[in-house]
């Protein structure tokens, strides 16, 4: 079985915040919404889901 190429993915594009009334932040790109307590684990969180989609989170 061939090996899926990955196209890379700049973090600058993915839109992390501080999440309003509650405790972590949240990460945002093309529809995925994810959540962790710090930045790091919100964009640890993303890069397994644009993993999915094809994309590798540089």
């Amino acid at each position: 079985m061939a090996k899926k190429v990955l196209k890379k993915l700049s973090a600058s594009k993915v839109t992390t915040f501080k999440i309003r009334n509650r405790r972590g932040y949240a990460a945002i790109y093309a529809g995925n919404l994810t959540e962790g307590n710090t930045e790091g684990i919100a964009l640890a969180r993303m890069a397994k889901a644009v993993k999915r989609m094809g994309y590798l989170l540089a």
